[in-house]
């Protein structure tokens, strides 16, 4: 099946970077959110984002052109003739399948539905519809339009030709695909968050500052930031959830989050977009380590 509508669930900082890179990429998009505020926010997001594709001349058209084919909506029929609808909103499995079964009756029965979600299972989310063979997951990173990687997710009901699709889709999105099944954490999480455990744990029992651990990967190992950098650009909330789905799924100690993390999620601190986390962000050029 060809695909040249898409339908976006969701305009946070995930689905507002989807739906850019889809339209960008040349297909027509349509966000759907609960509250136009959210949409606002979220396309406001957008323009700033494509104003600087367009400043550094990476943009193969104009701005309008993309923005065009852009349309936001907070009534679910405007995505029932999409080919493809990839849900991006929070990390809850209860509300990704009421939203899924509502879409079910909606959306044409052809098009394939998708997940972005980054650690919750593909097939417990597919079981909310009627369309498990054409039922994946399309794991995009953060921030969408500059990360190049795209996990394509399949369970043991998805169709091959669904599979195909999504993954020819990626690469026309200017993505570099990778195929991978449904086994929680995927690939990338599957072997991340252990090493970013072990960085707190590793810290918690005194072998090293949070600025010598985080400088030591980075000149040790090539990464371009340390863990603990790494941890608060994600999200120390984000990270302690997948922490529990995978405990779950693994019971095994390395999936399991140390109590630092928890305490830090307690208190709110959850990196870059708290203000605190690991650092502290009050001079956002000048990061400082917090002393926990």
């Amino acid at each position: 099946m060809e695909i040249r509508k898409v339908g976006v669930l969701g305009c946070g900082l995930m689905g507002s970077g989807i739906a850019q890179t889809c339209a960008t990429a040349g297909f027509d998009v349509t966000v759907l959110e609960v509250e136009q505020k959210y949409l606002d926010k979220g396309f406001a997001g957008i323009d700033k984002s494509l104003a600087k594709f367009a400043e550094k001349g990476t943009l193969k058209e104009p701005v309008d052109a993309i923005r065009k084919r852009l349309k936001g909506t907070t009534k679910a029929v405007d995505l029932a003739h999409c080919d493809i609808v990839i849900e991006a909103i929070i990390e809850n499995v209860a509300q990704k399948k009421d939203m899924y079964a509502a879409l079910d009756a909606v959306v044409k029965k052809d098009a394939i539905f998708a997940s972005n979600t980054s650690s919750i299972s593909i097939t417990e989310l597919m079981t909310a519809t009627r369309r498990p063979e054409r039922f994946i997951g399309l794991h995009f990173f953060n921030p969408v339009p500059l990360m190049k990687l795209v996990e394509v997710v399949r369970t043991i009901a998805t169709a091959d030709d669904v599979y195909e699709s999504a993954y020819e889709f990626a690469k026309k999105l200017g993505k570099v695909p990778v195929r991978t099944s449904d086994k929680t954490g995927f690939i990338v999480n599957r072997l991340l968050v252990p090493y970013l455990l072990d960085a707190i744990r590793a810290y918690e029992e005194g072998v090293g500052s949070i600025e010598d651990i985080d400088s030591a990967m980075k000149l040790g190992c090539g990464y371009p930031m340390g863990p603990f950098t790494l941890l608060d650009f994600v999200g120390l909330d984000t990270t302690y959830y997948i922490t529990h789905v995978m405990y779950d799924e693994f019971k095994e100690r390395r999936f399991a989050s140390p109590p630092l993390l928890k305490r830090l999620v307690m208190a709110g601190w959850y990196g870059r977009k708290t203000g605190k986390g690991f650092y502290d962000y009050s001079d956002p050029n000048s990061p400082k380590a917090n002393k926990l």
